[in-house]
């Protein structure tokens, strides 16, 4: 991945135009270089990436879709589309794919105005479970506007009860089923949920969002064949801009258009658009095949240098890019330590784990992955190390020894340093 070593020329012309907005454009772009960054949501796109989202097609208005416009002057902003949407389908393979989602909760919301009434029943991962929040969480419109049933893993294993969920099926009978979430660091067994929805006669969303650059690369299986309409992000592990997709089969995908367009949207987001296009020409190379696998080799390894120090991981490791990591047996919440790491140096989110005694927003649990780490260029030679500096930080936040986290955010520095991020100038 190419990186960029010259002056800070993106922001050149802000910092004339508007140096508060510059210098923080700036502050946190050394942020993200000074800092080892593991939330699994969160990756660094490539230079042609961020340079295609600040280009002129960001003023442009074009309702509709490609041929059918409802403004005129469409001749290239039609091109831009068509080539991110025949990417996308050679990518995943698959026959029609819907790029205007503005992110992936309006992708979610449009699954349900395309397939369901209000008050319909569907079948998904409970939220503390692993699940996201438009998958019926009683917070989401989600959960407000339909009736929602959930699924969760197994107490014992961490994993997703199968048997749990055919019998949910057969009893509630959803007129749709969700597979996938966002907090899951094992395989999702598409097979199996194609099985129960056929069964009870639901239609079967996968919900890649986290996992759809390990789809592209081969590190994850697909659901393409399984799942009729399948929802991603377009950031996270596939490293592009903050956008979305929908892809459906032939059957499904005029309604998935209707849905987004004019159901929930006006205009698309032109640069984003072709934004996502450079990323799915990326995605589509051998580099980023190693990425992908790099990127599940390294969690692993992350996750066997924790469970050396005694950390209780959910499930008892990964198969992906995600590590869910409960905290109880270190006695300290997951809020606490989530911000001792970030002093450190370290960058986390807490999470609720399954079947979590604490509320939300002080839950037991982290979360963290290997994306963005990978595309700095470390891999699992560099993972103890890692895993070493999160337990000792750990440790000083429950010792409340804020010269420890100081001490480690230091080390954290130097050791960035050899890792370059695109868009950012190297010392």
């Amino acid at each position: 991945m190419t990186t960029h070593s010259g002056p800070l020329d993106l922001t050149a012309r802000l910092a004339d135009a508007d140096p508060e907005i510059a210098a923080l454009v700036e502050a946190e772009g050394r942020r993200q270089f000074e800092k080892i960054r593991l939330i699994p949501s969160e990756n660094y796109v490539s230079r042609a990436v961020l340079e295609a989202t600040g280009t002129v097609l960001t003023n442009k208005y074009s309702e509709g879709y490609a041929r059918k416009r409802y403004y005129e002057g469409q001749q290239f902003i039609d091109e831009v589309e068509e080539l991110a949407v025949a990417r996308a389908k050679a990518l995943f393979g698959v026959e029609h794919v819907n790029v205007q989602p503005y992110s992936g909760s309006p992708a979610n919301l449009a699954i349900y105005l395309a397939f369901l009434q209000p008050g319909d029943t569907f079948l998904s991962l409970e939220l503390p479970h692993g699940g996201h929040l438009t998958h019926g969480s009683p917070v989401s419109a989600t959960g407000t506007w339909f009736r929602p049933v959930h699924y969760g893993v197994d107490k014992e294993t961490g994993r997703i009860d199968m048997d749990q969920v055919r019998d949910i099926a057969r009893r509630e009978r959803p007129k749709l089923i969700f597979c996938g979430g966002t907090a899951i660091p094992r395989l999702i067994d598409f097979p199996a949920f194609a099985e129960i929805a056929q069964e009870v006669g639901a239609l079967l969303v996968a919900d890649i969002a986290h996992i759809a650059g390990l789809v592209a690369g081969g590190a994850h299986p697909s659901p393409v064949g399984y799942a009729p309409v399948i929802s991603t992000t377009t950031h996270k592990t596939l490293r592009g801009p903050r956008g979305a997709m929908l892809m459906t089969d032939a059957e499904h995908a005029k309604a998935i258009d209707k849905a987004v367009f004019p159901g929930l949207q006006g205009g698309p987001h032109n640069h984003t658009t072709a934004a996502i296009a450079v990323a799915l020409r990326e995605a589509a190379t051998e580099e980023f095949r190693r990425y992908a696998h790099q990127i599940v080799a390294n969690a692993a390894a992350l996750a066997e240098a924790l469970l050396e120090r005694g950390f209780d991981l959910v499930s008892g490791g990964t198969d992906n890019h995600l590590i869910l990591i409960d905290l109880t047996n270190k006695d300290i919440g997951g809020k606490p330590a989530a911000k001792a790491l970030d002093r450190a140096g370290l960058e986390v989110n807490f999470n609720t784990v399954p079947f979590d005694p604490r509320k939300p927003w002080s839950p037991s649990g982290i979360r963290i992955g290997t994306p963005a780490v990978t595309t700095r260029g470390m891999t699992t030679e560099h993972m103890p190390r890692i895993a070493a500096w999160i337990d000792e930080a750990v440790e000083a936040a429950r010792k409340d020894d804020g010269e420890a986290l100081d001490r480690i955010a230091a080390e954290v520095r130097e050791f960035t340093k050899d890792f370059p991020i695109p868009g950012w100038p190297t010392p």
